[in-house]
């Protein structure tokens, strides 16, 4: 990859190459994806004895930060479709690990929150995250995990 004066990043080209080849080898939602699927590998595999995946876990500790939450608030901030989010919380409610409140006063939203029971999950599962986090911190590097959160912090909430 080149690095244009203006800031972008250009794929690296030979003439004869195609199109397919240059956007299979440069291309950033593709790296990014397989970068996330490793390391989402890599959560689930310590957090499943605790009985929840990387997905949930996230869920959780976002409506630890944040609760009550409506359930649009926490996918902006997560950056989930409502669907996604709505599957990965399903679980959660289902278990008594998150409780949704009563409607708001405008009758529709109903604040998420964690119950004790997400409390003690949240607790006991952070041996398991801890665990992921040392583990993708070593396939990333230091400096590669240090980057990667610079990243995410700079990363605008959802607007939908």
């Amino acid at each position: 990859m080149q690095h244009e004066p203006n800031g972008t990043v250009e794929p690296d080209r030979t003439a004869d190459e195609p199109l397919s080849s240059q956007i299979a080898r440069n291309c950033l939602m593709t790296r990014a994806r397989q970068i996330s699927r490793v390391l989402t590998s890599v959560y689930d595999d310590a957090l499943r004895p605790f009985g929840i995946v990387a997905p949930q876990f996230s869920l959780l500790v976002m409506i630890a930060e944040f609760g009550p939450i409506s359930r649009s608030d926490l996918g902006r901030r997560n950056h989930h479709e409502r669907s996604t989010l709505t599957r990965n919380l399903q679980p959660l409610i289902a278990q008594g690990w998150v409780a949704e409140g009563v409607p708001a006063s405008d009758g529709r939203s109903r604040p998420l929150s964690l119950t004790h029971e997400g409390r003690a999950l949240l607790k006991n599962a952070a041996s398991g995250w801890s665990a992921a986090q040392s583990h993708a911190t070593r396939l990333l590097s230091e400096d590669g995990a240090h980057e990667l959160m610079n990243i995410a912090r700079k990363l605008p909430l959802r607007m939908v």
